[in-house]
């Protein structure tokens, strides 16, 4: 054998084959899955990957979520490395397939952060969505119906779902608002149905309920970007109308139910657009917006283990930012006070654009500039405000006291403050309060709260027609 063919058979040799090159894309065909840690928050995310005509296609799935089947747009690979952008939610994934061919280790990028993930293979039992004992099944002792409603001052249509107990009544009625961010009419978070598990106890202890997705979202009409707490307050004020002319609802007996977000919602629309019968304020901020998310994010960090210099130190740095923004006159100038402050704290640039703009919006400048107790002070009707003890994003030991201040201020003669000891934010038995547990924990909603809410309402509606 000559010296060049000697040479060639050695490079041959020595050539390193990619696992994909070796096993070909059948590698990656199956179920990858892993935790995304961002937050303070855990969820498992999960790719299927198939064999197409044309190549590979995928699908996601966030189970804690209860999101499934999200198209990936785009499924590139390159070498060793796999890229599944999904469009629909603005993010890729990125990663590098191991020699043994039993792990990606990659980047999940979105919203201008990027978040280690390391996928390994799975069988379709362990990424089902986890069990949620609380949530009901048909057929149900009550009825239960598809209805729409028009916000004639959004010019919008909303779609939500009525349910109504057995009989003719007219029944005391609710209107269930969820908490911040785009929510469905079941108010779903990590796949915990809290409006349905919600409104099928309060049905079953004799009281209507609607439940609506929000603007923008599910079969809802208009646009849910750019739309404040007012602007919710417009819609639940519709939906008070709705059940007014319903023949089989009290209309002398409506009252509203506000979780989080919603809780700050419910008392603008009593006292500024429809007047109810009762307001049940859920974990409802009773401070500015600015104040809970300088305590929330301090009291979130000390939970995972930040010490109380660190802790104080984010309550400094968060007030500082809350400040350029409520003093900010437009997004310009906010942009030039708090760019420097993220700056400083090493944020990347594209980081700084992304929560920029997130601060710039019109629902967070509401947010943190509107002051609940100011609407509280004007409300006349029965309230009942019930805490978590160990609720880290609207804190009993920060709002508890205010709330109790300006209801005592008010003109009502009938309001509740409670704390139920061992409950989160979501009202969940928890052991830490930290959002990371919602997912874990299997209990929606503790029977008790949904005991003292339905218990309390009830006392309420003694009295009125259909009683």
């Amino acid at each position: 054998m000559s010296a060049s063919r000697l040479s060639l058979l050695l490079a041959s040799v020595l050539v390193v084959l990619s696992p994909f090159e070796a096993a070909g894309q059948d590698a990656l065909i199956g179920t990858w899955s892993g935790p995304l840690r961002a937050g303070g928050v855990e969820l498992r995310i999960v790719f299927h990957l198939e064999e197409a005509a044309d190549g590979l296609t995928a699908t996601m799935d966030s189970p804690d979520q209860g999101a499934t089947g999200i198209p990936v747009s785009d499924v590139t690979v390159t070498g060793d490395s796999l890229t599944l952008a999904v469009d629909r939610i603005g993010g890729t994934y990125r990663g590098a397939l191991s020699a043994a061919g039993d792990t990606l280790d990659g980047t999940w990028t979105q919203s201008g952060q990027s978040i280690p993930l390391l996928l390994t293979p799975a069988t379709e039992d362990e990424t089902a969505p986890p069990p949620r004992p609380q949530h009901p099944e048909p057929p149900y002792p009550y009825a239960s119906e598809e209805v729409t409603f028009t916000n004639d001052d959004a010019n919008l249509t909303l779609a939500g779902s009525l349910t109504q107990p057995e009989g003719e009544g007219p029944h005391p009625a609710v209107v269930l608002l969820s908490g911040s961010g785009p929510q469905d009419r079941n108010s779903e978070v990590f796949n915990h149905k809290l409006f349905h598990v919600l409104a099928d106890h309060l049905t079953r202890q004799g009281i209507a309920v609607l439940r609506y997705d929000e603007r923008g979202v599910g079969d809802s009409g208009g646009a849910f970007e750019g739309a404040t707490s007012e602007d919710f307050a417009t819609d639940a004020a519709a939906a008070i109308r709705f059940l007014q002319h319903q023949p089989t609802v009290n209309r002398d007996a409506i009252g509203l139910l506000g979780m989080s977000e919603g809780g700050l919602v419910a008392p603008l629309v009593h006292t500024r657009h429809e007047p109810v019968a009762f307001l049940v304020l859920l974990a409802g901020p009773a401070v500015s917006g600015a104040d809970i998310i300088v305590e929330q994010s301090a009291r979130i960090a000390a939970a995972q283990g930040a010490s109380s210099t660190a802790a104080d130190s984010i309550r400094t740095v968060q007030r500082r930012l809350m400040v350029a923004v409520r003093s900010a006159p437009d997004s310009a100038a906010l942009a030039d006070r708090v760019r420097p402050l993220l700056s400083e704290r090493g944020t990347s640039s594209k980081q700084i654009d992304s929560q920029l703009d997130q601060l710039a919006s019109p629902w967070f400048r509401f947010f943190v500039q509107h002051d609940p107790a100011s609407t509280l002070h004007q409300v006349d009707v029965p309230v009942l405000a019930l805490y978590g003890s160990r609720d880290l994003q609207v804190p009993p030991e920060q709002n508890v006291s205010p709330m109790r201040t300006a209801l005592g201020e008010s003109s009502s003669d009938d309001t509740t403050v409670r704390v139920l000891d061992g409950l989160n934010h979501l009202f969940q038995p928890a052991e830490t309060g930290l959002p990371t547990e919602y997912a874990q924990i299997d209990t929606t909603m503790a029977p008790a709260a949904l005991q003292s809410v339905s218990d309390w309402i009830r006392s309420r509606a003694k009295g009125s027609r259909g009683d």
